[in-house]
């Protein structure tokens, strides 16, 4: 079983290897001395530095009082997602499972051995409450790979305590640049010793060129949807609230810039992989959008006066929507683990590695993207003019679904050339966004009222009172009908930018 918690925690190097006076932090009134611990750790990554390169750490570390395997995730600057499993000989699946989207079918091998001998302080507040632990660190990094090589070096490690303020770090920094002590230039012990047993100077990854071309912008956004698909397979893995939704997201700009800029990128090769795209967006929206329905219908019910529900409402929502699940995590983890997730991923990395380029993107980009998404945008005008001509029905209700589609589309085109085109580019892409939300919940009652039919349908049958349902519904009527009056003023805002 892997336990996760989050490290904030700032490394330090200086000339000498002592540790400044830290009484004189405000707020410590004791800092105790918690011994010396000798720490064993290897660190694995794939031959290509994969995991390495997307930021994240895994070792089996032995000593100390958290002996294991730890996987780490980066969050911002000195903040880490740290999962934590029991030692074992060979890696936890669970560690494998969260590792398996940068990874794929390399191996993981022993790159860097870390040997440290930790001395260690805890900083206490005037309660006895741990503030922050401080340690020293003597490093003898040996690298496990190629022609091998050594290194050795001391640091200054302070990790924050659980639940404590980042800004007791700050304190504890002033401190030690009053003494001399500076920030480390690395981000990371492996990250240090790659870097200074790497015979070629410990150069990283290169990072991509600022854009110049057409191409150049369209491929920036491709590969930053790219990331965070990858970046999200974890997240998704655990659970972790809103995850499925923003993988969900980061498919739809990946399609949506296919079909946009197809004068960039040559659709003969991206069509196919935004069908798969859209078949990975549906598997993780099996049970996305009933939870959403769900908890809609849920929040109206609290909404209302007692006095107007009117028999097991509760009861036969919780019924209707466990009903209605299509999946589970189990299920959903199963198609992440599965060889057509991984092809798919595959095909991504062969797309912005060998870019299916068209003549077009060769171009400077002001004159190819902004005709994109005058395009698009000229698309979206014609199916707003469309759905406010037709008379209040189904057939309107399907205009105004297809508009909320042209305007997401519209916008994640705008936020493309965002850094080509600048402020008309920003301006577009947050009205498009504005028309997409109010279309968004016009859709959602849509819906709503679709699941409140059902709902009534098999209250009826059982017996049940349909009252509450009914007054539900009317409600989902004027909320809709809302939206509807506000797309005028909305979709004004669109017309002026575009």
């Amino acid at each position: 079983m892997a336990d996760k918690k989050r490290e904030i925690e700032r490394k330090y190097e200086s000339d000498y290897s002592g540790l400044p006076d830290l009484t004189g932090v405000a707020g410590v009134v004791t800092v105790v001395d918690r011994g010396v611990v000798h720490l064993d750790a290897t660190y694995y990554d794939t031959a290509d530095g994969r995991l390495g390169g997307a930021g994240l750490t895994l070792r089996r570390r032995t000593g100390g009082t958290d002996a294991g395997w730890h996987l780490k995730f980066p969050v911002g600057p000195g903040v880490r997602d740290e999962i934590h499993a029991p030692l074992s000989r060979t890696l936890p699946h669970a560690l494998a499972a969260l590792v398996r989207s940068r990874a794929r079918d390399a191996a993981l091998l022993p790159v860097v051995r870390l040997r440290s001998e930790r001395d260690l302080r805890h900083l206490l507040d005037g309660d006895g409450r741990l503030l922050a632990e401080v340690a020293v660190d003597a490093v003898r990094a040996e690298r496990l790979t190629g022609d091998g090589g050594e290194a050795q070096w001391t640091e200054i490690e302070v990790e924050l305590a659980d639940g404590g303020d980042p800004a007791f770090l700050d304190r504890v920094e002033k401190r030690l640049r009053a003494a001399g002590v500076r920030p480390s230039a690395a981000a990371s012990k492996v990250g240090r010793a790659l870097a200074e047993t790497d015979p070629d100077g410990g150069r990283g990854p290169e990072r991509p060129p600022a854009p110049v071309t057409a191409g150049d912008h369209v491929l920036a956004y491709v590969r930053a949807q790219r990331e965070a698909i990858l970046a999200l397979d974890p997240a998704v893995r655990q659970d972790t609230p809103d995850s499925v939704h923003r993988m969900r997201v980061a498919t739809r700009r990946l399609r949506s810039t296919f079909r946009s800029y197809p004068a960039v990128l040559d659709r003969a090769v991206t069509d196919p992989v935004a069908a798969e795209l859209k078949w990975l967006a549906g598997e993780l929206g099996v049970d996305r959008d009933q939870e959403v329905l769900t908890d809609r219908i849920a929040a109206a019910l609290d909404e209302l006066p007692r006095a107007l529900l009117a028999g097991p409402v509760r009861s036969r929502l919780r019924a209707w929507s466990h009903a209605r699940r299509g999946g589970s995590r189990r299920r959903l983890t199963a198609v992440l683990d599965g060889p057509r997730y991984l092809e798919l991923l595959v095909a991504l990395d062969r797309l912005v590695d060998g870019p299916p380029l068209r003549p077009a993107a060769a171009k400077k980009p002001a004159k190819v993207l902004a005709k994109a998404v005058r395009k698009d945008h000229r698309k979206l005008s014609a199916l707003v003019a469309e759905a406010r001509e037709l008379p209040p029905g189904h057939a309107r209700d399907v205009a105004l679904h297809e508009a909320r589609k042209k305007a997401k589309r519209t916008r994640y085109a705008a936020e493309a050339a965002v850094p080509a085109l600048g402020a008309p580019a920003k301006a577009l892409a947050r009205s498009a966004k504005a028309v997409q939300s109010l279309l968004g919940d016009h859709q959602d009652s849509v819906m709503t009222r679709e699941a409140l039919r059902d709902l009534a349908r098999q209250a009826h049958a059982a017996g049940e009172s349909t009252f509450t349902y009914g007054v539900l519904y009317g409600r989902e009527e004027r909320n809709a009908e809302r939206s509807e009056a506000e797309l005028p003023q909305v979709w004004g805002k669109v017309r002026g930018v575009g």
